[in-house]
């Protein structure tokens, strides 16, 4: 097949599996989420960027017109993977701090000793804007090539107005999800979190909220606390962003409370999340997006993810793709981890990482699923059996990527 994409017609024949979510819906929670529809011997048409039809190879009537060919023996189709939860804009590393966390080092002794986060600030401002999209593009062909179709990145390692801007705009330039996250630390030349807040809602929002869909805060011992997150989440609400907040990934500051309050669109982390918290999350319509990667990553305990599902709640997942805690773009590895370490089965943790996680980006309608109607999006694994997406794990199970209905990568 040809993959120079002069054809707007793309037509994947004799899959051994084609998997979706089931129904319309979105997010998908309790049994729903481990709901999928799977068709054997199947066929992918796309049309124009969209998918037009799908179904089982002896349904098939010869497309009418011109049409490439893509021959999917062997291989099972799944949803254009989504990651809705990245830090994909930064510069330089964090390898010496990796080593020292080997060594015994925890993450908060790094972080007091002006390493974790801000240990990338300073060489993310001074990448400028050509180098920060560098990055980004560089990290999301990595993505890519793990079947992320559509991914997040928040800013957040510039924590200045003129790096906050240009991590989103490199973002945006990247085709990535943008999300303002102007707190996620207290930058050095500042004495105190409500002082840098008055800057950042002053000086940065405003123009901000001109490139970035979302806003986010790290409410967390050390970082920010609920009092400022309520201020700062209320303003970039206000501001017409949608938000979203960093919570308990440490410790229980009061963010599931606040992010119920305040109706956020999701609350990220959830590590040291305990009963109550797990029930106030079910109750209410605030996903809870799941970071295994992180917690294994810090040797943290992990989220209560089956607690969470066996109550009700919503929750996605998402790799935390970034220097210091997470460095880890795939998310067919965040799916074997929710299958190994927190209970979860393929099909809940397939769900929780395509039609969940585009909720969380407020995009359930147009991908997520492979169904008529939604982006022709699909990841190509090389196994005969789906389930393998979370089964292999850290390997090169992904085979082909199609991306608006064109072949984005190929192995």
């Amino acid at each position: 097949m040809s993959s120079n994409g002069e054809s707007s017609r793309l037509l994947i024949r004799d899959l051994a599996q084609l998997v979706s979510p089931s129904g319309s819906a979105a997010p998908l929670r309790g049994r729903a989420l481990g709901d999928v529809d799977v068709i054997e011997d199947a066929f992918l048409l796309c049309e124009s960027g969209r998918i037009a039809a799908v179904g089982s190879m002896r349904d098939l009537r010869p497309p009418e017109g011109e049409v490439e060919e893509l021959d999917g023996r062997g291989l099972c189709a799944v949803p254009g993977l989504v990651d809705c939860h990245t830090h994909a804009c930064f510069a330089g590393d964090r390898v010496d701090e990796f080593e020292l966390r080997a060594r015994g080092a925890s993450y908060e002794e790094l972080h007091a000793a002006g390493g974790g986060i801000l240990g990338t600030v300073q060489a993310t401002r001074s990448a400028g804007e050509e180098g920060l999209q560098a990055a980004v593009r560089r990290h999301r062909d990595w993505m890519l090539r793990t079947g992320t179709t559509t991914f997040e990145a928040k800013s957040g390692y510039g924590l200045d107005r003129n790096t906050e801007l240009a991590s989103l705009r490199a973002i945006l330039r990247e085709d990535g999800v943008p999300t303002w996250l102007g707190a996620h630390a207290v930058p050095p030349e500042f004495d105190d979190a409500d002082t840098y807040l008055d800057f950042a809602l002053t000086e940065v929002l405003p123009a901000a909220a001109q490139l970035a869909e979302a806003a986010d805060i790290f409410l967390e011992e050390g970082a920010f606390s609920a009092e400022q997150a309520r201020r700062y989440l209320t303003a970039c609400r206000d501001a017409g962003l949608t938000i979203r907040l960093h919570g308990d990934q440490f410790t229980e500051q009061g963010a599931i409370p606040l992010a119920v309050e305040l109706g956020t669109r999701s609350v990220d982390h959830l590590e040291a999340t305990g009963d109550d918290g797990i029930r106030r999350l079910a109750e209410s319509d605030v996903t809870g997006v799941l970071l295994p990667v992180s917690a294994l990553f810090l040797s943290r305990p992990l989220p209560p993810a089956r607690a969470l599902v066996d109550a009700g709640a919503a929750v996605a997942l998402a790799t935390d793709f970034n220097p210091g805690s997470a460095f880890c773009e795939s998310l067919p590895l965040a799916c074997s981890l929710a299958c190994t370490q927190l209970g979860l089965s393929p099909a809940e943790a397939l769900t929780a990482c395509t039609v969940n996680a585009a909720h969380v980006l407020g995009r359930a309608g147009r991908i997520g699923r492979l169904a008529v109607g939604y982006n022709a999006d699909a990841v190509l694994l090389a196994a005969p059996d789906w389930r393998h997406l979370a089964y292999h794990l850290g390997g090169e199970i992904v085979s082909a990527v199609v991306r608006g209905g064109r072949l984005a990568w190929q192995r």
